[in-house]
């Protein structure tokens, strides 16, 4: 996806047409891998001054920044120094509290205390002072994986990912509807299937139809439009809240295609500790979406910018996260009042035990966590477990005592969706008018259609074909619910038979 800020649409006729580039866009494509080829070893300043410049001649500076945001992707920026930036800030600026800084003469004095101190020259402690600030990072590698008419290609599909954001219903026909319908479970997006005078078509909910909107429901939309253009033949229709105007969005096969390569996107981090964590923390699935360095936080005449962020999926709510590594006793120390002065905003700091401030933390009402050499989970997860536990009981009391939804059968996870809250929200409601079996919730009229088409000596792909008709993924569960068990017969599959 692109960002937001970058969406061009045509809106002629009352549709919402993505403004797809061309073969004749294929040059300005070319110009603008070769500017970042071009500037390898070069910080980012420049290469920002150089991309500015394009766009300026282009036609639709928009297109530039596109192109430029997809090989970003792909570019590794390093900080470069002699001396590490933050080690010469901590020196530099130890030394001039010392000499106190007004005049150019002052200055070269604290430079040369902090050179001295850490036995390197006043030129390398200038040179390093903010070497890791973004726009002086070098440009060091660049992986591009796409000739100019393969980045055209990606960026139609990452414009067409960013227009469909905003959509309340997609429908789609693929020459390989199976493909997509698995590809819709695997993502746990909410859809249905409908029957249509010349076969049937896949509809899906839009993240713009969710009563809370859901970042990670949303990613996961937009990723199933690259699963659907890799289908030979497919149309997809999707109705558009653009604005509060409801248009109508309409591709199909001949307007996006799948590149070869799959674009990356990996986080950098200061550490093996945290590298270590964001790694592991990410392969849980929880229902906390793990944030890369947020927005700074005010703290008095300064800033701290935790680690990470902890973003809640079912609520506005964000926990910051600060792993605290093993640092001089002075840096412990200010960063104690930095934290300390941070006010309004739910943190959690993990300690490393060598440090011997966990109890201090915790006084200054953020949570401690400790550590030896690695964030253990479970520690964290315990942490965000009470927040969590918070904001479902909330979450729960907006919601009615009673449950009707309209559809005859509706997965736990969808009916979620669609109110923005977790699963565990609807504990204790009630569904009048569905029955619930395992995770779904079905209406007894559809229990006793199944009990006609479901019968003792079926084949358990069979069987699954007909619950498939009706929605339902949980077969062990309605199959149990229908007085049945599955006979599995070595490798050959299963047969359905009575209790």
């Amino acid at each position: 996806m692109l960002t937001k800020d970058l969406l061009r649409v045509s809106r002629a006729g009352g549709g919402y047409q993505p403004r797809f580039a061309d073969g004749e866009d294929e040059a300005l494509a070319a110009r603008v891998i070769g500017t970042f080829q071009g500037h390898l070893e070069q910080p980012r300043t420049a290469l920002q001054e150089a991309l500015a410049a394009l766009e300026r001649e282009a036609s639709d500076f928009k297109l530039v920044r596109g192109f430029a945001k997809l090989v970003e992707r792909e570019a590794t920026f390093e900080t470069r120094a002699p001396v590490d930036p933050r080690r010469a800030r901590e020196a530099a600026f130890a030394a001039a509290a010392g000499v106190g800084v007004v005049t150019p003469e002052e200055r070269g004095h604290a430079l040369e205390n902090a050179a001295a101190r850490l036995d390197c020259t006043p030129d390398e402690i200038e040179e390093s002072l903010y070497a890791d600030r973004e726009q002086n990072q070098v440009l060091t590698e660049l992986a591009v994986r796409w000739e100019p008419a393969e980045l055209v290609a990606q960026y139609n599909l990452s414009l067409a990912q960013t227009a469909l954001f905003d959509a309340t219903e997609v429908r789609i026909r693929a020459s390989d509807p199976r493909a997509v319908v698995s590809a819709v479970k695997r993502l746990r997006l909410m859809y249905e299937i409908r029957r249509t005078e010349d076969g049937r078509e896949v509809v899906v909910t839009g993240p713009d139809a969710l009563f809370r909107t859901s970042r990670r429901y949303g990613t996961r939309f937009a990723r199933l439009l690259r699963t659907v253009a890799g289908t030979v033949e497919w149309e997809l229709t999707a109705t558009i809240n653009d604005r509060g105007t409801e248009r109508e969005l309409r591709l199909t096969d001949a307007d996006v295609s799948v590149p070869d390569a799959e674009p990356v996107t990996e986080m950098t981090f200061d550490s093996g500790v945290e590298a270590d964590f964001a790694t592991r923390f990410r392969s849980l699935d929880l229902d906390w979406e793990l944030v890369r360095e947020p927005e700074p936080l005010a703290a008095g005449a300064h800033v701290v910018i935790p680690d990470f962020a902890f973003d809640y999926e079912f609520a506005d709510f964000r926990v910051f996260f600060e792993i605290m590594g093993f640092w001089t006793p002075e840096y412990v120390e200010k960063k104690l009042e930095r934290l300390a002065a941070v006010e309004d905003v739910e943190m959690l700091v993990a300690v490393d035990e060598s440090l011997g401030v966990g109890e201090e933390i915790d006084a200054r009402d953020h949570r401690a966590i400790p550590y030896s050499s690695t964030v253990r989970l479970k520690d964290v997860r315990r942490a965000l477990r009470r927040y969590e536990d918070d904001l479902t009981t909330d979450a729960a009391a907006s919601l009615p005592d009673d449950l009707v939804p309209e559809e005859d059968v509706i997965d736990l996870e969808s009916l979620a969706d669609r109110h923005g809250v977790s699963v565990s929200a609807l504990e204790g409601k009630k569904f009048r008018d569905h029955a619930r079996v395992g995770r779904t919730l079905i209406r007894p009229s559809v229990i006793s259609s199944l009990e006609g088409n479901i019968s003792e000596g079926m084949d358990l792909a069979a069987a699954e074909a007909v619950l498939d008709e009706y929605g339902i993924d949980d077969a062990s569960a309605i199959l149990s619910r229908l007085g049945y068990r599955v006979a599995w017969e070595g490798l050959g599959g299963g047969t359905v038979r009575e209790k």
